[in-house]
């Protein structure tokens, strides 16, 4: 499927030169004369080799055609994440650099979207959110204010997390998997 350029976006998988590459950076670039580019940063899904390519904002690539599945997250093994399919029960290694940072929100039994090229996983896309308890964190500082301030926390998978000052240790949160970032305290 053809897009504009513009509209790449990290986790994007492109056909470029009869090569499957995932996105794995962009900067746009908007000089002060002339017109803006992108810069993206690509990796190719087969033999993992890095590579930077500029185009111009109007300009058309082809996207891949990628079709999704439900699978559970089993397991991982070094830098190999085993997932299996809840229609056929197949299990699928995903290469951990493929999923990205969010990798580390993995749990047993998680539900995640793979993203697959032909019957091959390419990648997979986590939930959105994920709830968390906090196992590490600061003492409120008396006089800081609730609204401004926030204080590095360490979650149960190992994350760094900054919160308000009013959440404590044994706290269960909801944190955002695409940039571990605090939503709100759970309801759970």
């Amino acid at each position: 499927m053809k897009v504009n350029a513009i509209t790449i976006r990290p986790g994007n998988v492109l056909e470029y030169n009869d090569k499957l590459m995932l996105v794995t950076k962009i900067d746009l670039i908007q000089p002060g004369k002339g017109n803006a580019v992108i810069q993206v940063e690509m990796k190719d899904m087969r033999t993992g080799t890095k590579d930077n390519q500029r185009f111009r904002t109007q300009e058309t690539v082809e996207r891949a055609r990628l079709d999704d599945a439900e699978m559970q997250f089993l397991f991982h093994e070094g830098d190999q994440y085993t997932f299996m399919d809840l229609e056929n029960f197949e299990q699928h290694v995903i290469e951990g650099d493929t999923i990205g940072p969010s990798k580390v929100f993995l749990k047993d039994g998680m539900i995640c979207t793979v993203k697959m090229h032909e019957g091959t996983p390419i990648t997979a896309d986590l939930p959105s959110t994920v709830v968390l308890e906090v196992v590490e964190s600061e003492p409120v500082v008396k006089g800081q204010t609730a609204s401004s301030s926030y204080k590095p926390a360490i979650v149960s998978n190992g994350v760094k997390v900054m919160v308000p000052p009013h959440i404590e240790v044994g706290t269960r949160i909801v944190v955002n998997t695409a940039d571990s970032s605090y939503l709100e305290r759970s309801k759970e």
